[in-house]
């Protein structure tokens, strides 16, 4: 019987919880001087799960955890499975009657139960050796792996406070794999102002000419290739990591369809920016909401989606006011933040004229996407209509495609409307006067006439 990832989960984390309460147990006894079965702490074996596949073990065992590092990630996971583990530190000293300062944490505001930061990490750990101490807040460097990649993090609320007093966060990504076994798809909202976009159709419902296709496949490449590019023919010192695209042309021609399959083939989650959030008229939100994407998207591997960039990646103007001054602080930032990112960045466009020059230079490529041609039309009215549907008689879809130059997005808007006349009328059938009806609608949209 195959095991399932959260049983696998909870098998080793049940395994480390028992032994994160013995080492737990153990401190304490040591620190006010009662009996205990070990001297010191380190003398409890970890424990080890080498039959066990979870997303927890291979996390350790990849990372080589020392006994110190397994300390903190149990302790950071503790709240969150046995949050009743902690309820040992709520001891009060009773010569001040409050709690122990040494031994730090808080308590939620939801939250009933002790909540540890990273004083309780190092009381723990540590003790009263001060040097192990100091040792210790190396593992909440910028260069450790807890950080580096956003496994966990001491999270300050007040400035200028002690640096352990900050509160011992787990990632909500690495939560989510240590529990489920799966990954974490962050909430829309304010702090992630991006939406999910996926799609049912495949690369054989994208009509574009067969050089775009081109183009496109060397984003794929980079996808499938660009790590063994980087790292094992030694390009990362001379290249940066991450892919750079410009999608522009007219709206409806496949530039967000081609985006959302990109990521479907290549079984990465693809995240439209959702523009309206992102942008503020007030001095420097627009750079926090844009930092809340990219350091929620670094080392997730995913593609992030910029619809209508010109909004917010425009040309720079003449710094004749503190307001252009500061309009160019933010295009500079968006660009540094876009230059790091080591995923896939596709920015679209309808006027690629009004992106800024600086851009360009950036890019790894720029796809076009003009307006489908007869040919390209042709297929793409072919397979607007259901299989249930069937087309009046003398109704020629080939005339139609010579006659009316529309994009895909439109000719999607013409089926719709022809098809919900058809059902109105109790049929399946498509009539001429429905589809040129629409037409006129879609072109009306643009101020043409048909």
């Amino acid at each position: 019987m195959d095991v399932t990832p959260i049983k696998a989960n909870a098998d080793a984390l049940v395994k480390e919880m028992e032994w994160l309460a013995m080492v737990i147990d153990t401190r304490i006894k040591l620190y006010f001087s009662q009996d205990s079965n070990y001297s010191h702490i380190q003398d409890i074996p970890l424990p080890e799960f080498e039959k066990n596949s979870s997303v927890y073990a291979n996390i350790t065992s990849n990372y080589q955890m020392t006994f110190e590092e397994r300390i903190i990630l149990a302790l950071a996971l503790a709240p969150h499975i046995q949050p009743h583990l902690l309820d040992i530190f709520f001891i009060k000293n009773s010569t001040y009657d409050r709690g122990f300062t040494e031994i730090g944490g808080i308590k939620g505001q939801n939250h009933g139960g002790f909540i540890p930061t990273g004083e309780t990490a190092a009381f723990i750990i540590a003790g009263i050796d001060l040097e192990k101490r100091l040792n210790l807040i190396g593992l909440f460097g910028e260069d450790h792996f807890f950080r580096k990649f956003k496994i966990l993090d001491l999270v300050h609320k007040h400035p200028h406070e002690p640096f352990l007093s900050g509160v011992l966060t787990m990632a909500s990504e690495y939560l989510s794999y240590f529990t489920s076994g799966v990954s974490h798809k962050p909430d829309y909202g304010i702090n992630f102002p991006a939406k999910l976009i996926t799609t049912n159709l495949e690369w054989t419902d994208l009509v574009l000419e067969e050089n775009i296709f081109e183009e496109v496949n060397e984003i794929k490449d980079w996808i499938d290739y660009g790590q063994t590019l980087l790292n094992d023919w030694g390009m990362s010192k001379k290249i940066k990591p991450g892919f750079r695209t410009l999608f522009y042309g007219p709206p409806g021609t496949g530039k967000t369809l081609t985006a959302s399959l990109l990521g479907k083939s290549s079984g990465l989650d693809v995240y439209r920016i959702d523009l309206s959030m992102v942008v503020s008229k007030f001095i420097g939100e627009t750079e926090k909401n844009l930092a809340n994407v990219f350091d929620q998207a670094e080392n997730k591997n995913w593609i992030l989606f910029f619809d209508e960039a010109d909004a917010l990646f425009g040309k720079r103007t003449q710094t004749s006011s503190s307001n252009d001054r500061h309009a160019n602080q933010e295009v500079s930032y968006l660009l540094q933040r876009v230059e790091d990112f080591p995923g896939v960045v596709i920015l679209a466009t309808n006027l690629k004229a009004n992106l800024d020059d600086a851009f360009s230079r950036r890019f790894q490529s720029m796809i076009y996407f003009p307006m489908p041609g007869p040919e390209q039309r042709k297929r793409l009215w072919k397979q607007a209509f259901s299989s249930q549907c069937t087309l009046e008689s003398g109704l020629n879809i080939d005339e139609i495609a010579q006659k009316y130059e529309m994009a895909g997005g439109a000719i999607i808007n013409v089926s719709r409307y022809s098809s919900m006349k058809a059902l109105k009328r109790g049929s399946n059938e498509i009539f001429k006067k429905d589809i040129v009806e629409g037409i006129r609608k879609e072109f009306g949209k643009e101020g043409k006439i048909v």
